[in-house]
């Protein structure tokens, strides 16, 4: 369990680290970011932080909430001074501990100032990375801060201002304390956890976007930034989208935990494209032109329903082992199959349910994420999922044979899990019950602003029972150890759905999880150049001494072209000819003869007219819509 420190007439006495004198908090840690330099790739960073006399040890922050890991930019830390007075004092890094550091106070002083420049690594390199261009800056405030240790997150108060590129706006669910003078903006105390957890997006092209339903009291907003003013464009249908998410969500879950929401969304071609939870806002990444794109409100709706849930999942109901004490208190990640994988399964049915998705969008999210646990992952069969949760720290991401190894699977593979327990509160309760029941009382409450309610294995399982009484630890803990080669379609065919293979190309689905032709034919995954990225084990492929890394020089003879192997995958059904490639590895290259010959193969959803079709029932809007 946490351990949290009191506080005491407006001030914290913390214990410090190796010595017996005292470190206390009789005033916010003033904290100034210069940001003037963001196309640049550089921020500055000064602190004020009251102080007492003595040995004093300060953290740059490294189990980062919402990546579930030590992923605290470290490296990226340069130029660090610390001055008491007017006297710089030495430091000295911890030998065990390398994101600590270790100062001496000198009698007398009160306050000790620390000084360092943030340098942005060039390239995406994941979430911590790629947050600036010429054009627009995402801040995440962990970046920027070094911070006492002893002290509760929750407890270690922070008083922000930042400092912005000229004419540059901005947007964050922070609450400025009204007084921006020119580019600098001054915001209001807040502990350092809600910090952490309060991303802020700027830019030269910016636009808010009020998204708030008719009669809903929480506010709600999206907060562009983009590389240049015509990609701020938002579609009315997307617009309509997005404001019947707010109003499906509040059905859904029959509450809100927040006192404002902010949808933060970055449109670059020069960063990272994904998406990351906050409590009160999302710091979501998507192409420049994607607004712009014929389909807009399926890649906006699939990314940003997903965070947007998680100011349920994830953040108001968090697993018990992700509440940490600092951000240096190692994670316990185990129930990432509920924190994302019951995330992934709420995005999905409301961007369905919002019509930003068609329900041909949300079959085939479904059936390319089943066939991907199937054929697609090998790994399966000597690696359960709650091991892909619960190694996360040390063991996310990885290249090549990433179906073998397996990745962050709980997402996929835990929306399928909660999808069959949908079906299974629906059938046990002869249709008087079903999944809203449970995600009302689970997610519901009264709004206090973004308060945390952890919970445990047990007390989901109680939850679970409260609405329907059903064997649901076994239920669980069987789908969570499972090594069987087949994924869990019990959500599928309990809906009324089979999972099957043919020849027609997909429909509709979120673009960056439908397969390719490639993946359950040959068994490759490749790049827009050829490249492999990817070799199913012990598939045809991988038979014929194919390798991640390699790249694709020609098929059957001639140079190679995504439409060339397409013919070669297709014409292979009539051929007794294996499909012979070419492919180059460093300073290598062979050729590989590969005995396929099935055709195109791709996943699809088909109805079971035997049994009822409670999905299209799941997939029904709640909500009155624009």
């Amino acid at each position: 369990m946490r351990k949290r420190l009191s506080s005491a007439i407006g001030f914290l006495i913390v214990l410090s680290c190796g010595a017996n004198s005292l470190w206390a908090q009789a005033a916010p840690i003033r904290l100034s970011v210069d940001a003037s330099q963001a196309p640049l790739g550089i921020l500055h960073s000064h602190l004020v932080i009251p102080v007492s006399p003595g040995a004093l040890t300060l953290f740059y922050p490294k189990w980062i909430p919402g990546l579930h890991e030590p992923a605290g930019p470290i490296a990226n830390v340069s130029g660090l001074h610390f001055f008491a007075g007017q006297k710089e004092i030495p430091w000295k890094r911890d030998l065990l501990d390398v994101f600590a550091f270790h100062v001496t106070i000198p009698a007398g002083a009160s306050q000790l100032e620390v000084s360092f420049d943030y340098l942005e690594p060039t390239g995406f390199g994941g979430p911590t990375a790629g947050m600036t261009s010429e054009k627009l800056m995402v801040l995440n405030w962990y970046q920027v801060v070094l911070y006492p240790d002893k002290v509760a997150e929750t407890q270690l108060m922070i008083a922000p201002e930042l400092k912005l590129p000229k004419s540059w706006n901005f947007g964050t669910a922070l609450r400025s304390a009204d007084s921006r003078q020119g580019d600098t903006v001054t915001f209001q105390s807040v502990t350092l956890e809600r910090l952490a957890d309060s991303p802020l997006v700027a830019g030269e092209y910016y636009r808010a976007i009020d998204l708030t339903p008719a009669g809903e009291p929480v506010h709600h907003e999206i907060d562009i930034i983009a590389e240049a003013a015509d990609d701020l464009e938002m579609p009315a249908d997307v617009r309509r989208g997005l404001t019947n998410l707010v109003a499906e969500s509040g059905k859904i879950f029959g509450a809100r935990h927040c006192r404002e929401y902010h949808f933060l969304l970055t449109l670059s071609d020069h960063t990272g494209h994904f998406g990351v939870e906050h409590h009160e806002s999302n710091d979501s990444r998507l192409p420049e032109r994607a607004l712009l794109s014929p389909g807009a409100g399926r890649e906006v709706g699939g990314l940003l329903a997903h965070e947007f849930a998680h100011s349920w999942s994830g953040k108001f109901r968090r697993p018990q082992g992700e509440m940490t004490f600092n951000l240096q208190s190692p994670m316990e990640t185990d129930l990432l199959w509920v924190y994302e994988g019951n995330t992934s399964f709420l995005g999905d049915v409301l961007a369905a349910r919002s019509g930003m998705w068609t329900p041909d969008d949300y079959y085939q999210t479904i059936s390319s994420a089943a066939a991907s646990l199937g054929a697609g992952r090998p790994g399966r069969t000597w690696r359960p999922m709650i091991d892909t949760a619960s190694a996360v720290p040390g063991m996310f991401g990885g290249a090549g044979w990433g179906n073998w190894r397996r990745g962050s699977d709980y997402y996929e593979e835990g929306e399928l899990i909660w999808l069959e327990a949908a079906s299974i509160i629906r059938e046990e309760s002869h249709g008087q019950k079903t999944m809203d029941d449970f995600l009302h009382a689970f997610y519901g409450g009264p709004n206090n602003g973004p308060e945390v309610k952890p919970y445990t294995f047990e007390q989901l399982v109680q939850a679970l029972n409260a609405i329907v009484p059903y064997d649901w630890a076994t239920f669980l803990n069987t789908r969570l150890n499972s090594t069987a080669p087949d994924p869990p379609l019990g959500g599928l065919e309990r809906g009324g759905w089979k999972l099957l293979f043919n020849s027609d190309p997909p429909r509709g689905g979120r673009s960056s999880r439908t397969p390719a032709n490639t993946v359950y034919t040959i068994g490759v995954t490749l790049g827009g150049d050829g490249s492999v990225s990817d070799v199913i084990w012990d598939g045809p492929a991988f038979k014929a001494g194919v390798r991640p890394g390699m790249k694709l020089v020609a098929v059957n003879g001639r140079a190679y072209t995504t439409d060339g192997l397409a013919d070669a995958i297709r014409d292979s059904k009539s051929s007794t000819e294996p499909i012979t490639l070419l492919v180059s590895v460093w300073d290598y290259s062979k050729t590989c003869a590969i005995d396929y010959h099935g055709g195109d193969r791709y996943p699809h959803l088909v109805r079971d007219e035997s049994k009822p079709n409670s999905l299209d029932d799941l997939l029904k809007p709640l909500a009155t819509h624009q």
